[in-house]
């Protein structure tokens, strides 16, 4: 019955793993699966950062103590200070040994100097724990961190056969986290223009959707740049696809710049020479601000013609914004504007009276009458 009921945790916890959509949620699963199969009360998932020479906690579960967040952002420990890592590093691994768990208690002195004790065996204690049982990580051939359970003090410690059953869901938590990476790159990917490495347009309609909805709820202030780069036809005409690609990277590099001036903004290639930034919970003066730097270092630029732009947020009087269909024509009209009038400094919506031409050009530009580019967003 005990091989039946571990068997069923080993599922139970690679089933949680399958489940999660986000790397959080699978260190989570991970940590909270071994955690009940091992009938602990705390477990944490670590990473090993070679290049750092620590231990960096990616997320605690159970029953944590006061100075152990869910997911810290700061908690590590450099890998000196645990001789068992040293160890299995750069010996028992390097010399081509198994990924096999061990147990701590907090009587357990450590080897070596007498009187001396691990700093694991120093947090049992100090975090009232009785013992706890370490698992390597083995991804891809390579250590990558360690599963870690503990016990409250007076609870049954640890034994062999716990080891080897933390050893075997490590393994489990390994194919886990493979997939886990597998997935994110998948998602990347979709989600990532190809050339110039910046999001995408399938990224924008999505962002874009999630920001207008906060600000339908909260208020909050949603921008949006779009913008033409002049010149791109006759640089592939004349000079190649190659050099025009060229010059599409250097502006994405710009335009990833300039997009820095706005914390947490999304820099995205729509596709051909159309680009665009996406501003949430930032000042409408802000994002013109960077629009007005990405348009002065477009013309810098060497091949190119500069850059058409135009900025629609509802922070400015564009009338209400229910979709993210309505602020998408409102940007792309402002840019259409500022094509025509072969305007060095962006055109935003809203910011030339009541009668804005922008606002109004915008309203025109109706399903019915045709749109210069398509959305995926819901109708108003």
């Amino acid at each position: 019955m005990g091989e039946d009921n571990r068997l069923a945790d080993v599922v139970t916890l690679a089933q949680g793993m399958a489940a999660a959509h986000t790397p959080r949620e699978s260190w989570r699963a991970a940590a909270l699966g071994a955690c009940r199969a091992l009938d602990g009360s705390f477990a944490a998932l670590s990473v090993w950062e070679r290049e750092l020479g620590r231990l960096r906690v990616l997320v605690n579960v159970g029953e944590r103590a006061p100075d152990e967040e869910e997911f810290p952002e700061t908690e590590a420990y450099p890998v000196h200070q645990f001789p068992e890592i040293t160890e299995f590093l750069h010996e028992r691994w390097a010399g081509g040994g198994g990924p096999n768990a061990w147990v701590e208690t907090a009587q357990g002195p450590a080897a070596g100097t007498p009187g001396y004790f691990h700093q694991r065996v120093a947090a049992l204690r100090r975090r009232g724990r009785g013992c706890c049982v370490v698992a390597p990580v083995v991804l891809h051939g390579r250590a990558w961190g360690e599963l870690y359970v503990a016990r409250p003090a007076g609870a049954p410690l640890f034994g062999r056969g716990d080891a080897d059953f933390a050893t075997v869901l490590a393994a489990v938590v390994a194919a886990g986290l493979a997939q886990t990476e597998r997935l994110e790159e998948a998602r990347r990917l979709a989600f990532t223009d190809a050339l110039t490495g910046l999001a995408n347009r399938r990224a924008v309609d999505v962002r874009l959707e999630e920001a207008v909805e906060r600000h339908r709820v909260e208020g909050v202030v949603v921008s949006l740049v779009v913008c033409d780069l002049n010149g791109l036809k006759r640089v592939n005409d004349t000079l190649g696809h190659a050099v025009g690609d060229r010059l599409l990277e250097r502006f994405g590099s710009v335009l990833s710049l300039c997009g820095a001036m706005v914390p947490g903004a999304l820099v995205a290639r729509l596709g051909g020479d159309e680009f665009c930034l996406l501003a949430v919970g930032r000042p409408a003066d802000d994002v013109v601000k960077a629009a007005d730097e990405l348009c002065r270092r477009a013309a810098e630029l060497e091949l190119g013609e500069g850059v058409a732009c135009g900025v629609a947020s509802t922070g400015d009087p564009i009338g209400p914004v229910r979709s993210a269909r309505r602020l998408f024509r409102l940007a792309d009209a402002a840019q259409y504007r500022a094509k025509a009038l072969r305007a060095e400094r962006p055109v935003v919506a809203g910011r030339e009276g009541p009668d804005d031409p922008v606002v109004r050009l915008a309203d025109e530009a109706s399903p019915a009458h045709g749109e210069r580019r398509r959305f995926r967003g819901r109708e108003p």
